[in-house]
């Protein structure tokens, strides 16, 4: 053993607890990080698992060859098949058997009355195929569907909404239609495919409430004889299938299926967490590198005695990396087990918050146990570098100094190249973001922002400081100065210790101005386009829900205190080759219902062949009032539709607007999104909402919501998303934490023979220990004010670039009584992390104390 690692060795057995801030924070980012990796790859090899169980005895899928896909999503519409063609595929050599599978939106309504799942997730109904084989649905309890009204669903969806075999319920399609429950299903042996719900109703009712009109399915699904492989037999169906339609292998639909569910949710989901485990990791930098810069302070003398006996530059450097070394790979090995106990700990809680968790072992793959191990490692010596470099150039004389406060921080150099930094970071962001809008530009912006607060955090700490503690002196007396002057008396240790939490608060802040901005944006919508007095919707986001039934807007149109009543459909095409999602309307009424800007020529005509556009959507496609332009529908139909109309604002009205008799011929299965309704003069809203909600109980029991209530609702998933981001952001917080704790307790080792004088001259043990919190406090205070400073701005960079890079306008909004809790919180976790070293301070041995050097 080299004398560096012996040197290692020896100190770290004599000063362990001074790596014990740096060991959780390595330990808690990188059980994080190997946690969401190890999670991701036990969801990702578990939904291959069950989609395989599944579809086992699917060997082709038949289907339409063409998909018309929208921006912004990644599953297409395509035509449905007719059922006609099984008769055809039945007679292919080696096809043992064929169903056809039809499949629409059916929302179940549970036995407390309101409907189970659409919150994201799909809420699937269709036909139940008798074949077990080619059923992805395997009976568990009862017996299938016999006559019309009766139904199977997932076991999960019926303990969800509590109902039971022999149960009595209503099926949203969007028409409400009365089931009765004679079987529970599993698919792929779970209670079901995640929280997607399903109902199996008899083909003739599938293809009553689910598609446009008999004979059409979704796709036809095929069963190979013995000896005749998946590729043999698309080869075979190929051959004897029409033009538009195609024929996939079981293996390619069941990979289709996994593909979708991970960059639908898993990919996302992971995504979003590596993110948070990044930020827990740079905040883990600081406070690494702070602890390391007090060790290497500390040991000043001991540094200088080791070269003054010979040791090099290079052995000191080394020795104090070794030192790093070693905490790095104890803490991260540490954190692979921990990382593997979180994916076992949410395996567990999935289930209970009602996400069904796929049963099965954790996958712990090589990379996902490697990455972890090598962040924390490279994260962790790389906090330490520079502070083993300063170790190295210790002069042998400073054995012979005492070793001096940290004056360092406020030099004229620092403050220059922080200033600078600042100004070229503010240059390049408004660029990005007034200029030429970008939204790279303004993230490259960001960063620099966050790169100039932290090289100017020691040169502003000094007035910070003074400022924030200005009050202490006359509320705490001697106390409070005392802890005033010793957050000043290093800048850079108390910059350095403030930084890791400044992070945390700027992450939380920006997600907090930027989810009031989109609250904000949505009022701001709604208040701008939304005329009419009451919304008729269904409370989901995402792929959940059925819908609302299109003859809803007419039934409410019929009631005396309405004046209007508009439902919005929603359809899909190809307008000149490129994929677009259509609204579905009657334009006149929705043009009195909805402010469309300024229209260019008339929303009257537009019949069944006219359509109407946003201008931004005109001047994009090059077209103009008059133009005509070709539309390709999902049954494969070419029409040429000519442009009646261009309106100014898209916002709840779409860009694309139809007839409903335009959409007739081509539509699947029919619903709206939105039904608005305005009152006649002299109707108050509360008697009006009252006489739709009445009529609105026949179509399902829709949610029935003022103006104010509609945009507080379509709001809704955003404080879902927040939560989430503060419960994750926590981490991060703690991880500062236990950096302003390590710090005040490396401080006070420092201190020692300092606070044993104050002892002696007549300091109390409460005095002592409200010097050192009101210090952490201090300290926290200096982070928590930066990092809402600086998370206000990234807020505001954030909204304005969306702005700037989208068609729709976006408000930017500041919500001062979250951002004071925000404030409050920081606070409150200065006073928290000073507990500790308090206590330790109190319980010093003031003889001792005295005599220590």
């Amino acid at each position: 053993m080299n004398a560096s690692l012996r040197l290692s060795v020896s100190s770290l057995r004599a000063h362990k607890r001074r790596f014990a801030g740096t060991f959780l924070a390595v330990f808690l980012g990188v059980a994080f990080l190997a946690g969401t990796l190890v999670m991701g790859d036990t969801l990702r090899a578990s939904f291959d698992t069950m989609f395989g169980n599944a579809t086992s005895g699917t060997d082709a899928v038949v289907r339409s060859a063409e998909a018309i896909t929208t921006p912004g999503e990644s599953e297409g519409v395509r035509e449905p098949v007719a059922t006609d063609l099984v008769r055809t595929v039945e007679q292919v050599p080696g096809v043992a058997a064929a169903a056809p599978d039809i499949r629409g939106a059916g929302q179940l309504v549970g036995a407390n009355g309101r409907p189970i799942g659409g919150q994201g997730p799909p809420t699937l109904a269709g036909n139940w195929i008798d074949d077990p084989k080619l059923n992805p649905y395997q009976l568990a309890e009862g017996r299938a569907p016999a006559k019309s009204g009766e139904v199977v669903v997932n076991r999960g969806t019926a303990e969800k909404g509590g109902l039971k075999i022999g149960d009595t319920t209503v099926l949203r399609t969007p028409d409400p239609v009365e089931v009765t429950i004679v079987g529970l299903a599993t698919f792929g042996g779970e209670d079901g495919m995640a929280q997607v719900t399903f109902t199996g109703m008899t083909r003739a009712d599938a293809e009553k409430y689910l598609t446009a009109g008999p004979g059409e399915a979704s796709t036809i699904l095929v069963r190979a004889g013995p000896g005749v492989s998946q590729r043999e037999l698309v080869e075979r169906l190929t051959r004897v299938l029409p033009k538009g339609v195609e024929a996939i292998t079981g293996q390619e639909s069941t990979e289709e299926n996994t593909d979708m569910i991970s960059s639908r949710f898993l990919a996302v989901f992971t995504t979003f967490l590596l993110v948070f485990s990044g930020v827990a990791l740079l905040v883990a930098t600081f406070s690494i590198h702070n602890t390391f810069a007090i060790v290497v302070a500390q040991c000043t003398r001991e540094n200088a005695l080791l070269r003054a006996l010979g040791a090099s530059r290079r052995q000191v450097t080394a020795s104090t990396l070794t030192e790093a070394s070693v905490v790095a790979v104890t803490a991260s090995a540490a954190g692979l087990a921990g990382g593997i106990g979180i994916a076992a700990g949410l395996q567990v809680l999935f289930p209970a918050i009602g996400f069904p968790f796929p049963e099965g072992d954790l996958v712990i793959s090589g990379l996902s146990m490697l990455l972890p191990l090598a962040v924390g490692v490279v994260v962790c010596l790389g906090s330490a570098l520079l502070p083993a470099v300063r170790a190295g150039r210790t002069a042998p004389l400073a054995a012979l100094r005492e070793t001096a406060v940290d004056h360092s921080g406020a030099s004229g150099v620092r403050a220059a190249t922080g200033a600078g930094l600042a100004a070229l970071a503010v240059a390049v962001t408004l660029t990005g973001v007034l200029v030429s809008p970008s939204i790279w530009l303004a993230g490259i912006g960001a960063v620099m922002a966050l790169a100039a607060f932290v090289v100017l955090g020691p040169v502003a700490s000094t007035t910070a400081v003074r400022v924030l503690g200005g009050p202490l002196g006359r509320l705490r007396g001697v106390t409070g100065s005392l802890a005033r002057r010793n957050a000043l008396r290093s800048p850079r240790r108390t910059a350095a210790t403030a930084s890791a939490l400044m992070i945390g608060v700027a992450v939380v802040s920006l997600f907090t101005v930027f989810g009031a901005s989109l609250k904000a944006t949505m009022d701001q919508t709604v208040s701008r386009s939304f005329a009419g007095d009451v919304a008729v919707s269904t409370p989901s986001f995402g792929a959940g829900g059925s819908g609302l039934s299109p003859r809803l807007a007419g039934a409410v149109q019929q009631l005396p205190e309405v004046d209007t009543a508009v439902g919005l459909g929603r359809g899909v095409a190809e307008v000149d080759g490129r994929g677009r999602a259509l609204t579905v309307t009657d334009p006149l009424a929705l043009q009195r219902t909805f402010d469309l800007g300024t229209v260019r020529g008339s929303l009257r005509d537009l019949g069944t062949d006219g359509i109407a556009i946003t201008g931004t959507e005109a001047k994009k496609q090059g077209l103009a009032t008059g133009d005509r332009t070709r539309l390709t529908f999902t049954d494969g139909e070419k029409h040429t539709f000519t442009v009646r109309a261009v309106y100014g604002r898209s916002e709840l009205a779409g860009d694309y607007v139809i007839t409903r008799a335009a959409w007739a011929p081509h539509r699947t299965q029919d619903s709206d999104t939105l039904v608005a309704v305005s009152f006649k003069d002299g109707v108050s809203t509360g008697a009006g909402k009252s006489a739709v909600e009445k009529v609105a109980a026949r179509y399902g029991h829709p949610e029935v919501q003022t103006r104010e209530e509609y945009a507080q609702s379509s709001a809704g998933g955003i404080d879902m998303m927040l939560t989430l981001v503060y419960a994750l952001l926590a981490l991060a917080v703690l991880i500062a934490l236990l950096g302003i704790a390590n710090t005040l307790t490396l401080a006070i080792h420092e201190r020692t023979r300092e606070l044993g004088l104050l002892r002696a001259v007549g300091q109390t043990r409460s005095q002592l220990r409200a010097m050192v919190r009101w210090e952490s406090v201090l300290v926290a205070a200096f982070g928590t004010v930066g990092g809402l400073a600086l998370g206000a701005f990234l807020g505001w960079v954030l909204v304005k670039a969306s702005d700037g890079t989208s068609d729709s306008s976006f408000a930017f909004a500041m919500p001062p009584l979250r951002l004071a809790v925000v404030a409050l919180v920081g606070l409150a976790a200065g006073a928290l992390a000073g507990l500790r070293p308090a206590l330790r301070a109190a319980r010093l041995d003031v003889l001792r104390a005295i005599a220590t050097e």
